[in-house]
């Protein structure tokens, strides 16, 4: 399985990945490391449109054959849309982590905080530690 990391991207150590898109929203998802960690994803509960987000803090979780785990947001905000396809499909999120498999997207109300994120490079590095 590839683990390229597409550009534009930038993580969390808890692997959440975010990419800022050209309206100045930001998607988010879970690294394809995670998924592969986490196993086969048998649900996931997403946050609500209109909920407001602070960065750090837990709001979705992804849960597979093997353990639930905790989704943080790596920037506040208010969520703008949410990936509801993964409520029939959360093997998505297996299948295409950087891709089809995003979760939400969110309004940030500090973009530099993704200043703040870990570089392609400086996340693939703390996966070896």
């Amino acid at each position: 399985m590839s683990s390229e990391i597409p550009g534009g991207l930038k993580f969390m150590k808890s692997h959440e990945w975010a990419r800022l898109e050209s309206d100045g929203t930001v998607t988010v998802g879970i690294s394809d490391h995670a998924q592969g960690l986490l196993g086969d994803l048998v649900y996931v509960e997403l946050p609500a449109v209109g909920d407001e987000l602070e960065a750090g803090n837990a709001c979705a979780v992804v849960e597979s054959v093997k353990a639930a785990s905790d989704v943080y947001a790596p920037l506040s905000g208010t969520v703008t849309a949410v990936n509801d396809a993964l409520s029939d499909t959360p093997e998505t999120i297996n299948e295409d982590a950087w891709g089809e498999g995003w979760l939400f997207v969110i309004e940030p109300s500090d973009p530099s905080q993704l200043d703040a994120m870990l570089s392609p490079e400086d996340y693939t590095a703390s996966l070896d530690d």
